[in-house]
């Protein structure tokens, strides 16, 4: 299938240099009692969701659907990914013994019925912080025995680790149970450097093909942004590598440029190309993909069988 190329997208007219977001991005934030019933959860308890730090613009949305992302070992992260909002620069505050209770407390107040566990990469921590979401899904079935348990990691990977070590990590997350092991290649292969510093795709990779390895069963998930100037061919290509490590589910958003500290976009893709850039993915068999320009990890993730 050819995906035509986009009509021209005009730049902003007080920053040349930064293209002008289109109207198909813009969206209602959601209503505000959902939305403060779950900022009012969280802070109480001192605890994170990726929705709030990383202002998912589909937050309010599944809040409403009874989903949420938490954010687990703090909001500071270890790497210097060029296109992510989470905080950076400076050494992470200790973990919080407290948080898996906080975090389960919190999945009980909201009635939640799908939850994503994530988290920064915790590359200071022994094991990367394996260990802590096994513990925070034991805290949460303990409390919500009905609550399905999606995780989205880091590649576990902490410099020093051999690749042995890694797929330990991953193991020992494996080995718990989640309804889907999640972890995001971000895009493709020839962009790793610029847009995802610290982390490589062969590592991405690897953390889904441990996953089938531990267990053929377990239901695997990654994601992809356009907009850094990756083209078609490249994009299929992932998709194809994606495959290759017997990934199933798939996720395809648009980059959206948090501030000025960030890479720019290099392209807005339509939601024509979206459409097609998923028929191709369902194409080469993947089983469950959802492709649009808000589209994040966690989207409707719920919803997946």
């Amino acid at each position: 299938m050819t995906i035509p190329d986009q009509p021209s997208v005009k730049t902003s007219p007080t920053r040349p240099d930064i293209l002008a977001m289109p109207d198909w991005l813009r969206r209602p934030i959601g209503k505000a009692s959902e939305l403060s019933t779950v900022q009012k959860v969280i802070k109480q308890r001192q605890i994170h969701t990726i929705c709030e730090e990383g202002r998912c613009p589909n937050r309010g949305e599944c809040y409403a659907n009874q989903t949420a992302t938490f954010l687990l070992m703090g909001p500071t992260c270890t790497r210097s990914c060029a296109f992510c909002q989470v905080d950076k620069g400076h050494s992470p505050m200790p973990l919080d013994e407290a948080e898996p209770t906080k975090v389960a407390e919190s999945v009980a107040l909201l009635k939640l019925r799908y939850v994503v566990l994530t988290a920064v990469a915790r590359d200071d921590l022994a094991d990367g912080g394996a260990g802590w979401f096994v513990k925070t899904m034991a805290a949460i079935r303990a409390r919500n025995p009905l609550t399905q348990i999606e995780v989205l990691t880091p590649d576990f990977w902490s410099g020093v680790a051999a690749a042995a070590q890694q797929k330990q990590r991953v193991a020992v997350v494996t080995q718990a149970q989640p309804a889907c092991f999640n972890h995001n290649v971000e895009t493709v292969k020839r962009l790793q450097g610029p847009v995802r510093r610290g982390a490589q795709y062969e590592r991405s990779l690897n953390v889904l093909r441990y996953v089938k390895a531990i267990d053929p069963a377990m239901p695997t998930k990654s994601g992809l942004m356009v907009g850094h100037g990756e083209t078609r061919a490249e994009l299929i290509e992932a998709m194809q590598d994606l495959r290759a490590v017997r990934c199933d589910r798939l996720t395809l958003g648009q980059y959206m440029r948090p501030s000025l500290a960030h890479l720019p976009v290099q392209k807005y893709w339509t939601p024509a190309e979206f459409d097609q850039l998923g028929d191709i993915a369902r194409e080469l068999g993947f089983a469950h993909v959802r492709s649009g320009p808000l589209v994040r990890s966690s989207y409707h993730a719920g919803e997946e069988p």
